[in-house]
This record gives structure tokens, sequence and C-alpha cells, in this order.
């Protein structure tokens, strides 16, 4: 699971072979991310943080809910199974799959972080920024798949 802003990679977690996330697993990844945000903004989380995730039953799920209320996680709401408006999907994981595609399991894990860690903030930014766009489409076309 990845997780990141505007800035770049905050947080990559490796789930163990064999197990599937739950919600307790996601509300602890949720925790790590705060302690991290709070570090790298030196403890100024004072306004929240704008929250985006996909529709997975961990991210559904009531104690999620909560627990990003606790932490201070404004969520946006997202529409169903909408890859079009999932900035992971339309913009990270493109470019992402390029350099692991023929790699053995081995290797990946050490590609996939040399070319997150390699990407400029700005890459970061734009996808985000892509994201207002995508979605005032899609509005436009009644929910429509956009691309």
């Amino acid at each position: 699971m990845i997780f990141w802003g505007q800035d770049g990679i905050l947080l990559i977690d490796y789930l163990p072979k064999g197990q599937t996330i739950t919600v307790d697993y996601y509300l602890s990844l949720l925790v790590q991310l705060k302690d991290i945000l709070n570090e790298k903004r030196c403890g100024k989380v004072t306004k929240g943080v704008l929250f985006l995730h996909g529709n997975a039953p961990p991210h559904r799920a009531l104690s999620t809910h909560k627990k990003l209320a606790y932490l201070g996680f404004h969520c946006l709401d997202h529409p169903p199974y909408s890859l079009d408006l999932t900035p992971s999907d339309y913009h990270l994981f493109p470019g992402l799959k390029k350099p692991i595609e023929r790699l053995p399991y081995v290797e990946v894990i050490a590609a996939m972080e040399t070319w997150l860690v390699g990407q400029p903030s700005e890459f970061f930014l734009s996808g985000l920024q892509k994201l207002e766009q995508r979605a005032k489409k899609c509005i436009k076309l009644c929910g429509e798949y956009v691309e």
C-alpha cells in the first residue's frame, strides 16, 4: 500500500505474504501515516489532512471513518470503483509498472522504490492536480468513465 501527497511518497507498506488487509491492519497504517505527517511537517498538521482512498471494505468500515476523524483526516468522498478518479491508478501506477514488468519478484521492491524516490515532487503534485480536471469531466459526463 502506498500513501503519497503533493511532495512525494509518505509511506509504503508491504503486506506479508498470505495476509490480507483487514480493518485493524489498515487502522494501524493510518496511525503510522499520521506520525509520518507530524514528523515531516514538524508537528504542524493543525488544519487537518485531505484524504482520498478507495472503496475497499477496510476503507468503508465505520471504525475507519472514526479513526480518520480522530486523526484529523478529512476524507473526500470517492465514487464506487472509479479508476479515473484515483490518482494512484491514473498517475502513479502506469509509470511504476514499466521498470518492474519483467523483473524477478525478489528485485521488484528495490526497483519500485528506486523509481518512486527518483520522481521529483512536481510529478506527485501534477497527479493530484489532474484529479480536479478529471472530477469536473466526470461530473460533466454524469459519472461515465473519463479515460
